[in-house]
């Protein structure tokens, strides 16, 4: 265990002890009210004067000197090192140090926390270099775009989409944008709908036009008007933040696309702290739940970013609650969607594909087709099932080079609509391209579905595309000075062209506004 000596302890010392994690510690200060105040805390603290050896322990393997008078801590320092020539040595400089005092603390200290230079620091990170250029090119972008501002997550929502929604219109409001959170479609997975309810995240839900009751549009975990969601495909887009590489030119006053990291809500998380805000317990669960839901539980591409924002968010979070979203009571129908998807499965090659029959709730085809992939020998899972006049195909991938989205694309693209990320896609195909349908043919119709949807999946696998990295002819500008990003679309005078980075763009927005959670 390390034993520490803490020499002397002002305002600030306290924080300091903390700062240097586990272990044991004894305090050794000449003020006797300062040495009762730490006793009573559970600190092991002694009066005595610090410059004098014979107060030390016998042995310590970090010495800390953290009194508030300068030249005090530059004397015990100096006691401090001729008595423990080995053990490392952390000063705190004290309250407004003179120069020379600094100077005089360096050469015996093996690290001085000088206050004056980590304000400096801290100042220069939130206004010099990429990082700030990028959240002040946020922040312009917010302030320029027409209020109110409709933050759009892709149609049918998954946690990320929602939570960073949420995030972002937090955002617009602590600079006084008015915007809300808004999305096409449907919340209907259970955990989806948990998230939203338990939190009662002020989320709405649009119908076809009244997108035009906005001014501006921003765009979060998706990037391209039209493209997985119901916007118009020319509409304007003031700002776009997404982690998935695209597959087309992306266009807006502002974009952050990072495909380097594993969800949309660990930008936001930056976000969060780049503008001094924050996170409220409700947005915080948001965003952890996000991030541990693209990231699965931080196994699948997480990157450091996402544990750093992770980590940023954990004081915040309502673990109770959180638990709570992340076991939701499971349907009826969703068991008996499972246990039908089991019983009528067939598996070539480690692809698994079953048909359901007539459902009451596409979303058990999502929980049925990740619980799937649990099967020992399956890599791939599509499950598909049929209400009303559609037929919903839902698909997941895990340990397999192909793109999936790509795959369900070619099989049913050209009857229906598909696509998807690498690992996680879908398809909505109308049934009347099967011809006559009715309840008395239900028995009949099952078994249709099943030949054309089967057929046209297994084709398809047998000329997989691999799983998808950024076009590699696709270049991005980096943005002009108040509109930083990683990924800017060229609009003309822009310069420095650069490519999204291949080896971490391994996943892509769904390109046709399908339910692909």
């Amino acid at each position: 265990m390390v034993t520490r000596l803490v020499l002397g302890c002002g305002g600030v010392g306290f924080d300091l002890l903390q700062w240097l994690g586990d272990g044991a510690s004894t305090v050794v200060t000449d003020e006797p009210t300062r040495a009762e105040s730490l006793r009573e805390a559970n600190v092991a603290a002694v009066e005595g004067d610090p410059t004098d050896p014979v107060a030390y322990e016998p042995d310590a393997d970090v010495i800390l000197v953290a009194a508030d008078d300068p030249e005090r801590n530059r004397e015990v320092a100096g006691a401090a090192r001729e008595a423990f020539p080995d053990a490392m040595l952390v000063v705190y400089a004290g309250e407004d140090p003179a120069r020379e005092t600094v100077d005089a603390i360096e050469a015996t200290a093996d690290r001085v926390i000088d206050p004056t230079t980590a304000l400096a620091e801290r100042v220069l990170d939130r206004t010099v270099g990429f990082e700030s250029e990028r959240a002040r090119g946020l922040r312009q972008a917010l302030l320029a775009a027409e209020e109110p501002v409709a933050v759009v997550a892709h149609d049918n929502p998954d946690p990320d989409a929602i939570a960073s929604a949420v995030a972002l219109c937090r955002l617009a409001d602590r600079i006084g944008v008015e915007a809300e959170p808004c999305y096409h479609g449907e919340i209907s997975h259970q955990e989806n709908r948990a998230l939203v309810n338990l939190l009662e995240l002020p989320l709405r839900e649009l119908e076809i036009g009244e997108i035009e009751e906005y001014g501006g549009i921003a765009l979060v975990d998706h990037s391209r008007p039209g493209i997985n969601d119901s916007l118009p495909a020319d509409t304007e887009i003031d700002v776009v933040i997404d982690h998935h590489p695209p597959r087309g030119p992306v266009d807006g006053e502002f974009v952050d696309l990072r495909s380097g990291v594993g969800a949309t809500s660990t930008l936001l998380a930056e976000y969060l702290e780049r503008f001094d805000v924050t996170a409220d317990t409700t947005t915080a669960t948001a965003l952890l739940y996000g991030i541990q839901i693209d990231t699965k539980e931080f196994t699948r591409e997480a990157s450091q970013a996402d544990f750093a924002a992770a980590a940023s968010l954990i004081p915040a979070v309502d673990s109770d609650t959180l638990s709570r979203v992340e076991s939701p009571s499971v349907s009826l129908e969703t068991l008996s969607v499972l246990a039908a998807a089991i019983e009528k499965r067939t598996v070539r090659n480690g692809a698994l594909s079953t048909c359901v029959g007539e459902i009451r709730d596409r979303d058990a085809l999502a929980q049925a087709a990740e619980r799937l992939l649990d099967m020992e020998g399956v890599q791939i899972t599509l499950v598909y099932g049929f209400m009303e006049d559609t037929i919903y195909v839902s698909g997941r991938a895990r340990g397999s080079d192909l793109d999936l989205g790509e795959t369900l694309r070619d099989a049913f693209g050209a009857i229906g609509d598909a696509g998807g990320h690498a690992d996680m896609a879908g398809a909505q195909i109308p049934l009347g391209i099967l011809g006559e349908t009715g309840p008395e043919l239900t028995g009949s119709l099952t078994e249709v579905v099943w030949e054309v949807v089967d057929e046209r999946f297994f084709d398809a696998l047998s000329d997989a595309p691999d799983a998808p990295t950024a076009d590699e002819g696709l270049e991005y500008d980096y943005a002009p000075e108040g509109a930083a990003s990683l990924a800017y679309p060229s609009r003309g005078g822009l310069s420095d062209a650069l490519v999204v980075d291949e080896e971490s763009a391994d996943r892509e927005t769904t390109d046709d506004g399908t339910d692909t959670t």
